[in-house]
């Protein structure tokens, strides 16, 4: 008997959706990517649709699908590439969602912009190099909260937005992160977001955020005044 219009169509998209993450984690290249994805709209039976995917492993909490924004912890994927080189002229690109980070890459941008996220990325131990050479563009870097940023850039008539936050004795089961290069005549962003967040809503965060320290301040030298104690040194009402 023949398969059902509708099972098909349910099945291709499971298909599709199983592709693209194996795109995303670096797992197919892109002409693999285009001829597979080709096929699955073409395919009129489920068990084309299966051969597709029949060699690409589910994804699993051991394998380079594992988001780094849950724990910050450090995944060893043997088949994370060692380098990469990356090149954005007079374009855009955009790296989000799951993927795979190799060790070292070296990002330019000339006249373009380029977004990295790093919240559902997987990342290996010790350090994750990205070296960077922005001239007359834009460098967005996303990090969640849990991973240590090390940045050290040069700037010449540009603008570095940048965060240090490595801990003074690093956990080899954690990753680092490390940002070298050169911005010119171009702008370095460096931003924490958490799950999820989109850049408005984690402005949104850091003013409510802002706002109950104020207020904590606030209490803090109510309470102080009614014990009847002085302020400590270096603080002062506001």
């Amino acid at each position: 008997m023949a398969d059902s219009l509708i099972a098909i169509r349910d099945r291709r998209e499971q298909v599709i959706a199983r592709i693209s993450d194996c795109y995303a984690a670096d797992v197919l290249d892109v002409d693999e990517l285009e001829r597979r994805l080709d096929a699955a709209h073409n395919a009129s039976s489920l068990a084309e649709l299966d051969t597709l995917v029949a060699d690409l492993a589910a994804p699993s909490a051991s394998t380079a699908l594992v988001p780094v924004a849950a724990s910050a912890l450090a995944i060893d994927d043997p088949s994370r590439p060692a380098t990469k080189k990356l090149s954005v002229i007079m374009s855009t690109v955009e790296r989000r969602g799951r993927w795979t980070v190799p060790k070292a890459t070296t990002l330019r941008v000339f006249w373009g912009n380029a977004e990295l996220d790093f919240r559902d990325a997987s990342i290996g131990p010790g350090v994750t190099t990205i070296d960077i050479s922005v001239t007359m563009g834009n460098l967005e870097i996303v990090v969640p909260p849990q991973l240590a940023v090390d940045v050290d850039v040069s700037s010449f008539m540009g603008s570095v937005e940048e965060k240090h936050r490595v801990p003074p004795d690093p956990d080899p089961a954690r990753p680092i992160l490390r940002i070298t290069g050169a911005v010119r005549l171009g702008n370095l962003e460096i931003v924490t977001r958490l799950q999820g967040e989109t850049g408005r809503d984690a402005r949104r965060r850091e003013r409510q955020e802002r706002r109950q320290l104020r207020r904590a301040r606030r209490r803090e030298r109510r309470e102080l005044r009614a014990g009847g104690h002085s302020l400590p040194p270096g603080r002062s009402e506001m």
